[in-house]
């Protein structure tokens, strides 16, 4: 049977082909981008689940990043990481667990990363958010153990998307450095990752199959993070 799946920050890189693939499977699948709901209000985000009826698999993809050593991060800056990469993913999780626990079957899946798992120069904001999703991943899995409920995560390195596009410039700007390559450098592929990559780990965790898969952190970086 065709479920419906939600995916956050679902119009363009990884959320999009996220989105490809589940579609492709025969899911019925809502891809959201902010103009749709913005994941850090929580009126909008009851509105917009509200709206649609029983929620299958929630796919938490919406985030955003920013970088600076931590004495030059703007409290703006790490306020916005916070809310968009954490307090997004608790509010749409909150929304749609409930009728999960119902009807005793659901996926919840968070593109986290290994700034989730480790800390990285430079990103304070973002590590502490990714971390932040994580732990709410790890909660919540908890709470759903031994029930048709799961709650995992995935962990990639660096991506192809715009957001790395932002910080390749960022690195080019300040350094003169190739910045994909310096990105590249940092993980034991030698390259970024392509977001079809991390669409398929993340229907792996979404798949009816992957009942007894929860509390799960899957990295995806070959190897660097254990």
């Amino acid at each position: 049977m065709s479920r419906l799946v939600v995916v956050t920050g679902g119009t363009r890189g990884i959320g999009a082909a996220v989105a490809a693939r589940l579609r492709a499977a025969g899911d019925e699948v809502v891809a959201v981008g902010r103009s749709e709901c913005d994941v850090t209000d929580e009126d909008a985000v009851a509105a917009f689940f509200a709206g649609l009826g029983p929620v299958d698999v929630l796919v938490n993809n919406a985030g955003i990043s920013t970088s600076a050593p931590l004495a030059r991060t703007r409290l703006a800056d790490w306020e916005a990481q916070l809310a968009v990469n954490a307090t997004g993913a608790f509010l749409c999780t909150r929304a749609v667990l409930p009728g999960m626990s119902e009807r005793d079957s659901g996926r919840i899946v968070t593109v986290a990363s290994v700034a989730g798992r480790v800390g990285f120069r430079y990103t304070s904001g973002y590590t502490a958010s990714k971390h932040a999703a994580v732990g709410l991943m790890r909660a919540v899995a908890a709470e759903v153990a031994g029930t048709g409920v799961t709650s995992n995560a995935v962990c990639p390195g660096y991506v192809r998307t715009d957001m790395t596009d932002q910080t390749v410039r960022r690195i080019e700007e300040r350094t003169g450095r190739d910045g994909e390559a310096a990105l590249a450098a940092m993980s034991p592929l030698g390259r970024l990752l392509e977001p079809d990559e991390v669409a398929f780990a993340v229907a792996f965790l979404a798949a009816p199959e992957a009942g007894a898969v929860n509390g799960q952190t899957l990295v995806l970086d070959g190897g660097g993070v254990q």
